[in-house]
Formats: C-alpha cells, sequence, structure tokens
C-alpha cells in the first residue's frame, strides 16, 4: 500500500467522511465511536470532520466532540490521525445549511474548533464553501491569519472552482495543501479542478465519492437510490472480483491520480473496514477499461 501525502503528512489512501456520524439518522454516541476506532484498527490516519455536521439547531461541532472522545480513547493512535475540519458553514436544524465566510467568523469558528478537538493547533482547517456575500481573497485571508498565528498547521479549501483554487493558492502558498470538491461516478464536474491540483501539488479529497454506487447522507433518506445498480460498471467488476463496488469505486478513484485522497462516509464498521480496504485493491488495465476515464482535458 502506498500512503499518500496532504502537504507534509503522509496518510492512509483513504480516509474517514465523519459526517454521517452526527446528521440525521445518526447512529448511537457508542456505535458511532466503534466506527472511528474500526477507521483506526483498519489503518485509516485522516478522519474529515467540520463545525457544521450535526442534527439539531443548538449542537454546532457535535461531530468534532464525537472524534475527539473516540480519539480520546485511544491515545496511542491521537499523534498519527491528521484530524481535518471546515469552518465557514452552519445548520439551523431544520435541514438546511447556510454559509458565513466573513472573517471575523472564521476566525471564532477556529477557535471554538480548537477547543472541541482539544488542541492547540488544527492538522488540517479547510473553508467549507465560498460565501457569495464576501470577497473570496478576504475569507481566504483568515485562513492565513490562522496559519500565521499557529492555529493551523495547513489549510484546505472546499467546493472551489479553478479560479478560487489558484487565487488562494497565491494567498497561502505552501499553507494550502488541499482541496475537497465533489467528485464520484456520478459527478466528474471538478475534472478541472483534480487536474489543477495535480499541477500545484496539492492533495484532491473528494466528498460523496460513491455517488452513483452508494447514497450519500447529504442526498437524505428520501432520496432515491443509483438507477438499476446491478447493470453499473463497478458492480460488475465486483461480482468477478468477489468484493463490493464500493470498494472497486475508490480502487477506481485512487487510481485516477495520485492526488486523490477519498473520504467516504460510513456509519458501521463494516463499512469502513471495505472503504480503507480498497487501498489495497489494485485493478487491472482490463477493469479499468470498463469503468469511467479521466476525462480529456
Amino acid at each position: 500500500m502506498h500512503r499518500r501525502t496532504i502537504g507534509g503528512t503522509a496518510v492512509h489512501p483513504v480516509g474517514l467522511g465523519a459526517m454521517p456520524l452526527s446528521v440525521e439518522g445518526r447512529p448511537a454516541e457508542e456505535d458511532a465511536v466503534a466506527v472511528v476506532h474500526a477507521a483506526l484498527d483498519a489503518g485509516v490516519t485522516l478522519i474529515d470532520t467540520a463545525d457544521s455536521y450535526h442534527w439539531h439547531a443548538g449542537e454546532r461541532g457535535h461531530n468534532e466532540r464525537l472524534i475527539a472522545r473516540a480519539l480520546a480513547r485511544r491515545s496511542g493512535d491521537r499523534d498519527r490521525v491528521l484530524v481535518a475540519t471546515k469552518g465557514g458553514r452552519g445548520r439551523p436544524g431544520d435541514g438546511s445549511w447556510t454559509v458565513d465566510g466573513r472573517p471575523e467568523h472564521l476566525r471564532r469558528a477556529c477557535e471554538e474548533s480548537l477547543r472541541r478537538l482539544g488542541t492547540e493547533a488544527i492538522g488540517l482547517y479547510q473553508l467549507h464553501k465560498p460565501d457569495p456575500r464576501v470577497p473570496w481573497a478576504e475569507s481566504v485571508g483568515a485562513l492565513r491569519e490562522l496559519l500565521d498565528a499557529g492555529k493551523v498547521r495547513t489549510a484546505g479549501i472546499s467546493n472551489a472552482d479553478a479560479a478560487q483554487i489558484r487565487e488562494a493558492h497565491a494567498i497561502l502558498g505552501a499553507g494550502l495543501v488541499s482541496v475537497q470538491n465533489r467528485y464520484s461516478p456520478a459527478d466528474r464536474s471538478a475534472e478541472p479542478e483534480l487536474r489543477l491540483c495535480e499541477e500545484l501539488g496539492l492533495a484532491f479529497l473528494p466528498w460523496s465519492p460513491l455517488g452513483g454506487i452508494s447514497r450519500s447522507s447529504l442526498d437524505g433518506p428520501s432520496a432515491p437510490a443509483p438507477s438499476d445498480p446491478a447493470g453499473t460498471p463497478f458492480h460488475r467488476v465486483a461480482a468477478a472480483r468477489g468484493t463490493s463496488p464500493q470498494r472497486v469505486c475508490l480502487a477506481w478513484l485512487l487510481a485516477l491520480s495520485p492526488a486523490v485522497v477519498p473520504i467516504p462516509g460510513a456509519s458501521r464498521p463494516a463499512s469502513v473496514r471495505d472503504s480503507a480496504a480498497a487501498a489495497g485493491l489494485v485493478l487491472e488495465p482490463a477493469e479499468l477499461a470498463l469503468l469511467p476515464d479521466r476525462t480529456p482535458a
């Protein structure tokens, strides 16, 4: 298994997207902690969270607190895990999402995340989404301030287009290490951003990476399942290999680029173990030929 790099930190090729452990339909806390511990046992060293990953109003930081408690029970693993959190979004508790990219909000959100995670510096702090009401340079400038103050060790941006990535790179320099955008078999619209990450030496963290194979927590419980899932190429390769289509999907993502570090969500230990095992699944050229190829530049 070849590890991937985020900034100067080597990580397991597949991370854990922790959002399903705190949003609608979340498991009981002990079950959620078991998922985190299963990820650690499987070798996962990247956990992605955010201050807005919660269900009800007044629960801001639910997921960060959960991750902190889970890691506290496994103190031997804490130093080898990169915890990536995000600021700049909110959840009023009615299922909707808000965005707030004001520098003063991001500075305050970072301080609160530091307290919840129980650390002096956040390993990777990400701007969750561009705020159309705030100049992008001002929001990214807040990340620059947090880096300079030693509050965060590295910075990332999420849901950003190519122009925003270039502007953030100009402001943050080597402090910018990652971009987290949606990318999956069902949605490859971030192909230009992936190519730019390769050019700039940034890690590309696909969120909802199993779209088209499995339903994301963001899709909601009423969203339809993928149509005719047994007929997808991923399912056919999985059947021939005797493995899961989810594992094949993650292996496909890893084969696309060394910049890719997918962060699939999980709400059961079995799911996180299956996802982590994708790092050891090397797809043959004939199998990759059945799956979607890189979009031509």
